[in-house]
């Protein structure tokens, strides 16, 4: 049977099931809304509602009938289902065995230390391979590297192109972020199609291409949709991941910056009156003494306590050229301010 005889069959056998299922669902639904009316009139015990009451049960009756065809449809399609051939000797390239392309058997959840240990050998064995496969362009490429390559078809080779795509985008190389989304939109779909069809990745992915290339619009509007809303989620977690790390350094050089009492120099800084800012700004000692001796005691020695814990404020410096004069000058003006403060403290103005 052709390829494109097969891809037909398959999508009409879907488009069947999705029918019965929905047929289903209604009646469902019917057989409940009539069922919670019966009761509304069996509660009431109106004698003018009788006749209302046998209409729906002779209803409900045959949306029972109904209810039972359905679900003997579906249980018939699912059957069909189990027993279809879908890839037994029809997908497959020369050289891929029936292990490959039949019905992939239930795998046991595997831990994440596994799924990591299996990603991490993978990619170290083929992350040459899955970069060349994301920087292709045309569908005949893609198809031609994939059946050369086919071991690429699988969750790691998707999972990689997309942290790849991230650190692309983080980099600021867009046009480039942009190409590989694309390629793997293009795995996602395969491994889609192939949980769908319950089969390997690997004996379908020919499947996608020869729909993708047929130009179904509907299908195509549906991979256009999903690569855009892609690379939005994409330049979101670029974007979160630039602001994580952008805190992690802000915080790095906050860490580095804090003074003996463990305060930011930075930040004491921003938070003192405006005249001892412009102190600090002209490193003149003398203002200083001038502004802080205008000021009450205790807010004095608040913020000059705060400049030493920060650093800003070194009472005693000394600096190795012999600026031994400016650290007498600070000493003092501290020492001035501890002394108005104590009186403050003990009631002596």
């Amino acid at each position: 049977m052709p390829l494109e005889a097969r891809v037909e069959r398959m999508e009409q056998f879907q488009k069947e099931k999705e029918e019965l299922d929905k047929g289903c669902r209604e009646c469902k639904r019917k057989l409940a809304e009539c069922q919670k009316k019966m009761k509304e009139l069996e509660v009431a015990d109106a004698e003018s509602g009788k006749g209302e009451l046998q209409r729906l049960q002779a209803e409900a009756q045959q949306l029972r009938k109904e209810e039972k065809s359905w679900e003997k449809k579906i249980e018939e399609l699912r059957k069909k289902e189990k027993n279809m051939p879908w890839n037994v000797d029809t997908l497959s390239k020369d050289g891929f065995s029936k292990s490959v392309v039949n019905v992939k058997p239930e795998e046991e959840d595997e831990s994440e230390e596994q799924k990591e240990k299996k990603h991490k050998t993978f990619v170290e064995k083929y992350e040459k391979q899955i970069k060349h496969f994301g920087m292709l362009r045309r569908w005949d490429d893609s198809q031609k590297y994939l059946s050369d390559n086919p071991h690429l078809v699988c969750e790691e080779t998707a999972n990689y192109l997309v942290i790849w795509c991230i650190d692309l985008e983080v980099e600021e190389k867009h046009a480039l972020m942009e190409q590989v989304a694309h390629q793997t939109i293009v795995m996602q779909f395969i491994l889609e199609l192939a949980k769908s069809l319950k089969v390997d990745p690997r004996a379908c992915f020919r499947q996608f291409f020869t729909k993708i290339k047929t130009a179904d619009q509907q299908y195509m509007e549906g991979f256009t949709d999903e690569l855009e809303a892609f690379k939005e989620r994409v330049r979101g977690r670029a974007k979160v991941r630039i602001e994580k790390a952008m805190k992690e350094y802000e915080e790095e050089e906050r860490q580095k910056r804090l003074g003996p009492g463990g305060l930011d120099p930075v930040e004491v800084y921003e938070s003192l009156p405006a005249e001892l800012q412009k102190c600090f700004d002209s490193k003149d000692v003398q203002m200083l003494q001038d502004a802080i001796s205008k000021m009450e005691p205790a807010e004095a020695k608040y913020h000059m306590q705060r400049c030493i814990d920060s650093g800003l404020w070194v009472p005693n410096a000394k600096t190795a050229e012999g600026a031994e004069k400016g650290g007498e000058e600070a000493e003092a003006v501290y020492e001035e301010v501890k002394k108005e403060s104590s009186e403050e403290e003990k009631g002596n103005p």
